[in-house]
């Protein structure tokens, strides 16, 4: 609150004995100076208190940091990746919708929002900022456990059987090559036993780091598949994670084992 001119002084009124007056003339010398100082200080103080209280206000907040951690603490999954895949995906809008109908915080498709429905207790709204990033998470663990690391980032991105496409020598699209590019330093920044150890190229599937991994057998381009490799493929295709026993944390220590996966939201 601004300070007043109070006057003081005008309160003070002279005695009428002259002698009385020269006595109390230093107490009233030091009850203004006593009232001034006081004055000065409240002076000072209250736009200190005005101004920290407008820093306090201003600073940003995580409204999803207890969602974060849920769903980091239910899939074992780092939190650093979550918030650089909703940073990436949605940049926070919890009502962002792509250009191809993406949903949400995580940009989830339609169709694999349902599909995570069927599998998990989500609500019906994808655009609910919980459910989202419980969903997006669940997604993000498949696909790791899926495909390792840095592919299922590109297979989160462009989805499953696009990255399939691409392991048997089909290109990727050029959002997903930046997608990847973007976000795997992001995790090889991150507190992980094995992080992945080499920045994603954007050119050609040889130069991309993944294709290069001994999980994954490459047929050559125009060759027809077997009968048995259709079939498995198809499979695999078909898999969902009917439960939690479904996540089965990678060797490569990525992921600890959980007991607590399979309990409700």
């Amino acid at each position: 609150m601004p300070c007043r001119n109070v006057p003081i002084a005008s309160r003070l009124r002279p005695t009428r004995s002259r002698s009385a007056a020269g006595q109390r003339q230093p107490v009233r010398r030091f009850a203004l100076r006593l009232l001034s100082g006081l004055l000065l200080s409240a002076c000072s103080v209250g736009p200190s208190i005005a101004k920290a209280n407008a820093i306090h206000q201003s600073e940003p907040s995580d409204p999803y940091a207890a969602h974060i951690a849920e769903a980091s603490r239910r899939f074992a999954v780092p939190a650093a990746w979550i918030r650089a895949v909703i940073r990436k995906e949605s940049a926070g809008d919890a009502r962002a919708v792509s250009s191809a109908g993406a949903l949400g915080l995580m940009q989830i498709m339609p169709g694999t929002w349902e599909e995570l429905r069927g599998r998990w207790p989500l609500g019906q709204d994808p655009f609910e900022p919980r459910d989202n990033i419980l969903a997006g998470t669940a997604y993000l663990h498949e696909m790791h456990d899926r495909f390792g690391s840095p592919g299922f980032l590109a297979a989160y991105n462009a989805g499953p059987t696009r990255y399939e496409a691409y392991l048997a020598g089909h290109p990727l699209p050029a959002e997903t090559l930046a997608y990847v590019e973007t976000l795997s330093p992001l995790i090889n920044g991150g507190s992980l036993t094995e992080p992945a150890s080499t920045p994603v190229a954007t050119s050609g599937p040889e130069a991309l780091p993944w294709r290069r991994s001994p999980l994954f057998v490459r047929a050559p381009v125009g060759t027809e598949p077997t009968l048995s490799e259709r079939e498995n493929s198809a499979a695999a295709e078909r898999s969902v994670m009917p439960d939690a026993v479904a996540i089965t944390p990678r060797s490569n220590g990525l992921f600890a084992a959980r007991t607590g996966m399979g309990d409700q939201f």
